[in-house]
């Protein structure tokens, strides 16, 4: 009787372990940041208040509705922001290039661009997170793993500060070591 309760058990423990292992491995992109990974409530902050609703002077204005985008009624607090300082809030919408960034665009590009650089780092990012992806224990755990995963690239502030320092750069705004 003991020993068929102990192979239950051992049965039992064995099955758990290869369902929870199955489980673990089963996320095709790597989650670096499992805070709230698996949260089923609202997002409260993702709430906010409408503007009240008025009739327009003009009706013929009025935009066409369009399904995902915005409404005359939805918040708009950098615009309102904006406004609230004398500033122009049209041009916080404003396409294309500005003429005052138009140089230093024209001199970030004069080897050339690639226009697909945004979908070729997510590649190289996907395939990064993947190679550094949480270890079965962590998963389980729900650890956090993105600051081991790109502490590799992480620059070293003080060696930069020393590096320009040495160099004759001024400095001013470093702050003052405190780790002495």
């Amino acid at each position: 009787m003991g020993r068929t309760v102990m192979r239950v058990n051992g049965l039992t423990i064995s099955a758990l372990t290869m369902l929870m292992a199955l489980a673990a491995c089963s996320d095709d992109e790597p989650r670096l940041m499992n805070i709230d990974a698996h949260r089923s409530t609202p997002d409260e902050f993702a709430i906010l208040p409408t503007k009240p609703l008025q009739l327009p002077p003009d009706l013929a204005a009025l935009p066409t509705p369009t399904p995902g985008g915005t409404n005359i009624t939805d918040p708009t607090p950098d615009a309102d922001v904006v406004a609230a300082l004398g500033g122009n809030p049209a041009q916080l919408s404003a396409v294309g290039v500005s003429p005052s960034d138009a140089g230093l665009l024209a001199y970030s590009g004069r080897f050339g661009r690639d226009g697909a650089i945004r979908q070729t780092l997510a590649a190289e990012d996907l395939e990064w997170r993947r190679a550094n992806a949480p270890r079965f224990l962590e998963k389980l755990a729900k650890t956090n793993v993105y600051y081991r995963a790109y502490q590799s690239m992480w620059l070293d502030q003080r060696a930069e500060l020393l590096r320009w320092q040495r160099a004759g750069a001024q400095t001013p705004s470093a702050p003052p070591r405190t780790d002495k």
